[in-house]
């Protein structure tokens, strides 16, 4: 099983567990993780998700570069892209799929190419300090082909961005905590505890009112701002109508803590 999946009440941990080849995402791991995915969307018990690799050494190395020759040599260009029109991305979220439900990246270590931009794909991410991070596609004389030349001047100043895409080169842990690429910044001991700590803080929340305040932030992200304050109260306002909104204001008078059940 090169993929594993671990819940902790609301919070689901995903981990890519081929570690003698850092974490490389070969197609039975892409089509596993499209599943799980998938199931997670659709479950309404599960809040967030943690995705993380297996040991110390790296994130995720990207795609298995073994496996994309003969991948590339099977079909046309064009047949290619008609074939990925519709499908989800690599690990099944850098493209056509939304979980509609935050995930936490936890980065133990070198996040390339691929592995780059699933980690871009991901809500929130935290790293250990020994991460990497990088999209060295170009040394290879492709260009990151899996939302990373999209995602990546999102993330971090254009400059910034377009110096890691055309030379190849990566930075480190410190740099892309510098630049906002990562939210937190932690030794490799304490990664998973400051996961789960940020994936319980998320969990505990109304989990309708973290999914409509998700969308409006991804939605509303490149409209004019006076579009995206009427996308918000269109957001906002079936929320203030629903069983979680008023237990949130009941649990806040009575003094507890409020039990939301996404309704």
């Amino acid at each position: 099983m090169t993929i594993k999946t671990q819940i902790e009440d609301a919070i689901l941990v995903v981990t890519m567990d081929r570690p003698e080849a850092r974490n490389a995402l070969n197609m039975k791991m892409r089509e596993r993780l499209t599943e799980v995915w998938t199931d997670f969307r659709d479950n309404t018990k599960l809040r967030v998700a943690i995705l993380t690799g297996a040991g110390d050494k790296a994130f995720c190395a990207g795609a298995d570069l073994k496996e994309i020759g003969a991948y590339y040599a099977s079909m046309t260009p064009i047949e290619r892209r008609e074939l990925g029109e519709n499908q989800p991305g690599l690990g099944g979220l850098t493209r056509n799929f939304d979980p509609r439900k935050p995930v936490i990246a936890a980065i133990n270590g070198h996040c390339l190419a691929g592995g780059l931009e699933l980690a871009l794909a991901c809500d929130i991410r935290i790293a250990a300090t020994h991460a990497t991070f990088g999209l060295p596609e170009v040394k290879r004389g492709i260009l990151p082909g899996a939302g990373g030349t999209q995602r990546l001047p999102r993330a971090l100043p254009f400059g910034i961005a377009l110096e890691m895409i055309l030379t190849g080169a990566p930075i480190d842990a410190g740099a892309a905590l510098r630049w906002g690429l990562i939210n937190h910044l932690t030794s490799k001991d304490q990664l998973m505890d400051k996961a789960m700590e940020i994936a319980g803080s998320i969990a505990a929340n109304g989990p309708l009112a973290v999914r409509a305040a998700r969308d409006a932030a991804y939605q509303g992200a490149h409209l004019p701002l006076t579009d995206a304050l009427r996308l918000e109260q269109f957001q906002a306002e079936p929320i203030r109508q629903s069983e979680d909104a008023k237990e949130g204001v009941h649990a806040f008078i009575e003094k507890r803590n409020p039990v939301f059940k996404g309704k």
